[in-house]
């Protein structure tokens, strides 16, 4: 299945990226290409992640990468990655 990166993930891995630049470039270039190798997991399998807990909806689950979740949607013809936040973070849009 088809996996899309909505503007708000990128916007997320973007930052992930700048922040942990701030301390080494390669490493920042390594955890966001580890983020998003995920996507073909997601893609093969997307019923391999859990349900959000913040929202118990079937459709709505997560993988998670070191220290990150990658939050995506399953649509019936795609698959939208919706967020990549920190564990430790809070969703903004959750509950």
């Amino acid at each position: 299945m088809k996996v899309y990166w909505t503007d708000t993930a990128i916007e997320h891995l973007s930052a992930i990226h700048d922040y942990i630049a701030l301390n080494s470039t390669k490493y920042a270039q390594r955890v966001v290409d580890r983020l998003t190798r995920r996507s073909q997991q997601i893609g093969n399998f997307p019923l391999s992640g859990r349900i959000v807990p913040e929202f118990e909806v079937e459709q709505i689950r997560e993988v998670i990468e070191g220290q990150y979740r990658i939050i995506y949607y399953i649509k019936p013809e795609q698959i939208d990655v919706l967020a990549v936040i920190h564990g430790g973070q809070k969703i903004p849009w959750s509950k």
